[in-house]
């Protein structure tokens, strides 16, 4: 998903640099550009992907481990931990988008939990299926302050990955897909809970 022209020369709000974390102030001063924040975020997220995905197709974690908030929550703080105060933290104030934070730890554990139980005890998903629907009901509830479409299509790669047989050549979404569309699916997916049209939606590509 492509930055928007112009966003490199667009400075962070004062709100936004309130949150920056000591370290990130050394490097970068009070006021960075929003586009060197992001593609210090690509780096970390790249590199985390690759560690995760790593220790996955080792054995060394397995799709209920990914099934959880808390490692949603750890997730998080390692994406952005080194940048943003916030990191690893729901959020305690209304947005736009998403439910009400009182309820946002209970509802992602709740939700979490269904979809595992799902997947055990059902076949009528597919892995790339699976790792959507985590997406989309992530997505749903919007824990973060910020950063929740990066941690939550991360989770889903994650997920994907472990649901896939480890003898197959493996698969992974393909992101880079029309914006407008999938917004409009993951509103979808809200109202039916089903994740499927979103799933044909994204693309896959072999890793």
């Amino acid at each position: 998903m492509n930055l928007d022209p112009g966003y490199g020369e667009t400075p962070i709000t004062p709100d936004e640099a309130s949150a920056l974390t000591a370290r990130a102030r050394e490097i970068f001063g009070d006021q960075p550009n929003k586009a060197d924040l992001f593609e210090v975020e690509q780096a970390i997220a790249d590199e985390v992907s690759i560690a995760l995905q790593s220790q996955i197709v080792e054995g060394q974690l397995v799709l209920k481990d990914l099934l959880g908030d808390a490692f949603l929550r750890a997730l998080h703080a390692k994406l952005y931990g080194d940048l943003w105060t916030w990191a690893g933290i729901y959020r305690h104030r209304e947005l736009s988008i998403g439910i009400d934070p009182a309820y946002i730890a209970t509802e992602m554990r709740a939700s979490l939990q269904n979809i595992e139980y799902r997947w055990d005890h059902t076949s009528d998903w597919t892995a790339r299926e699976l790792g959507i629907a985590v997406h989309a009901e992530t997505v749903r509830i919007h824990g973060f302050v910020d950063g929740n479409g990066r941690v939550t299509r991360l989770l889903a790669d994650l997920v994907f990955l472990a649901a896939q047989e480890m003898d197959s050549l493996f698969e992974s979404y393909d992101w880079e897909v029309d914006k407008k569309q999938y917004i409009a699916l993951l509103k979808q997916y809200d109202v039916s809970r089903d994740p499927k049209p979103l799933a044909e939606f994204i693309p896959v590509i072999q890793m």
